[in-house]
């Protein structure tokens, strides 16, 4: 094979070949490939964990700290508004001080929140936990996908990073199941809730572990300076029996004019950056309303729609037995909704690289409006139909947002910015889709009670037809498209029009 001088994407694209040169298909995941996703899905799965077990937690914190509707409203608005902070803040610093860095600091910060958490004397303390765990998981989520993205072949990325992103679903469904069982196991205690949040403290602490054995971004290395160090991690990253690449010589990149820290204005600053800055961000901040504000409060909804209405908060019966027992019944109904979500992501796993993120976010976008929908009509139902009609609108809603926005915004937000300013822009588009979803976390109990679940139902109808919109008039392709051609440059001075100018097809 040649010894001259390739790109990094050029080796991690390049597929091994038998001793007659007859090439594989598609080149197998390395060892250390396979370890960067078992770490960077662990992380996905923790938000799942955290955030939706949260909603099944919400009436037993209420009865253990005797909280008002504002406070519920913190207590479920915390952890998001703490991945809003993380992931503007800290995905910024994985562009400045390394991947690998950031991807350690994040998920031991959130095991030692996690243990406040369980351990919190006051509800100031657990709030403040709540916040500190979503700091951590708000950098998990520009991190985690760079992490993928830059040390997976073009072909792979996009069924990677959505194979890592199911695994929030997946969370969601264990952290449900565990809540039945806890429930189950200390059916008087209202202090069960610690349980739940305890049980995650061990599996995190041994994913901060194994973090440390990761190979360094390539790229990043290589983007600042750090020759050594790229062709280190890349011969790492590429190690396999027989070796292959048998040597590794990387193409030293072009010298910048000056030394220049990625900053927020960089996203703003050329008319591609813009534009993928509003694809990156917009969308993801209409679905998250959606999303969080369903998903979170499934459990509540369920119950109080056709259970025996003990979830709701504000009962006349505020016995533990009567707590947890809505508790339960919420959260065996949001374990089969929740399985939707596992499903939509097999979904997108299985097409994306055939169909391409634009087409299944849009689409995903219109499913979700069809299913809010669906769940809007059960007001005008009792009895049976209006069952019917609320398990199947969110079943539709689950499904199509994983198949489409809930995973493509996510994956979209760290592949259409260049690798100088990949964190910044994707830490910029998790954030600001955050606010979406710390508003209708906040709101959404205050707005159930205050105009009905069918006006609220059609507010996020109107949201996530502006996201399908959104979605196709700024539209970039990107699927299956090399990293290093992401670039905001003019193409007179890089040769190269880049993959931003490209719509999708």
């Amino acid at each position: 094979m040649s010894t001259s001088a390739r790109s990094i994407q050029s080796y991690l694209d390049e597929t091994p070949q038998w001793p007659d040169g007859t090439r594989l298909v598609q080149a197998p995941m390395t060892g250390m490939q396979q370890l960067i996703f078992a770490l960077a899905s662990a992380g996905k799965l923790f938000e799942g964990l955290v955030v939706f077990m949260n909603g099944v937690a919400l009436p037993l914190v209420t009865l253990d700290f005797s909280l008002t509707t504002t406070q519920q409203g913190m207590v479920t608005a915390a952890p998001l508004f703490g991945i809003l902070l993380g992931a503007i803040a800290l995905g910024n610093l994985s562009d400045r001080f390394g991947r690998k860095q950031v991807f350690i600091a994040e998920m031991l910060a959130f095991t030692v929140f996690l243990v406040g958490l369980a351990l919190a004397p006051t509800f100031p303390v657990m709030l403040l936990c709540l916040i500190g765990t979503g700091v951590a998981l708000g950098s998990d989520y520009p991190v985690a996908h760079l992490m993928l993205s830059e040390t997976m072949s073009s072909r792979a990325r996009s069924r990677t990073v959505l194979g890592a992103f199911a695994f929030q679903a997946v969370g969601a469904v264990v952290g449900s199941i565990i809540a039945v069982v806890i429930l189950r196991l200390m059916p008087g205690d209202a202090s069960s809730w610690r349980v739940m949040f305890a049980v995650a403290i061990l599996p995190a602490l041994a994913v901060s572990t194994g973090r440390f054995f990761v190979v360094q971004s390539p790229h990043w290395a290589l983007t600042k300076g750090h020759s050594v160090l790229a062709h280190e991690a890349l011969t790492r990253l590429l190690a396999r029996s027989p070796a292959y690449p048998e040597r590794v010589v990387i193409k030293a990149p072009k010298k910048p004019k000056g030394k220049h820290k990625a900053t927020f204005a960089d996203l703003f600053r050329k008319k591609k950056a813009r534009r993928a800055t509003i694809l990156a961000s917009v969308p993801w901040f209409l679905q998250d309303l959606g999303t969080y504000g369903i998903g979170i409060f499934t459990p509540v909804i369920v119950a109080t729609t056709f259970g025996s209405g003990a979830a709701q908060t504000d009962t006349d019966d505020h016995s533990v037995a009567a707590v947890v027992a809505s508790s339960l019944e919420g959260a065996e109904a949001a374990v089969f909704i929740d399985a939707f979500l596992v499903i939509g992501i097999l979904v997108a796993i299985r097409y994306v690289d055939r169909v391409g993120s634009i087409r299944l976010q849009i689409w995903g976008f219109l499913g979700c409006g069809l299913g809010l929908g669906i769940a809007a009509l059960s007001g005008a139902f009792v009895g049976a139909p209006q069952t019917a009609l609320i398990f199947l609108g969110f079943i539709v809603f689950n499904f199509a947002t994983n198949a489409g926005p809930n995973s493509q915004t996510y994956l979209l937000a760290g592949e259409v910015f260049p690798t100088k300013i990949r964190g910044t822009g994707a830490g910029f588009a998790a954030a600001f889709a955050k606010i979406g979803a710390v508003m209708t976390s906040f709101l959404f109990p205050i707005l159930l009670a205050a105009i009905g679940q069918t006006a609220l139902l059609l507010i996020l109808i109107a949201t996530s037809a502006l996201g399908a919109w959104v979605t196709h008039r700024f539209q970039i392709r990107t699927t299956g498209v090399n990293l290093e051609e992401m670039q905001f440059e003019d193409p007179e001075q890089t040769g190269s029009a880049g993959a931003l100018a490209q719509p999708a097809r």
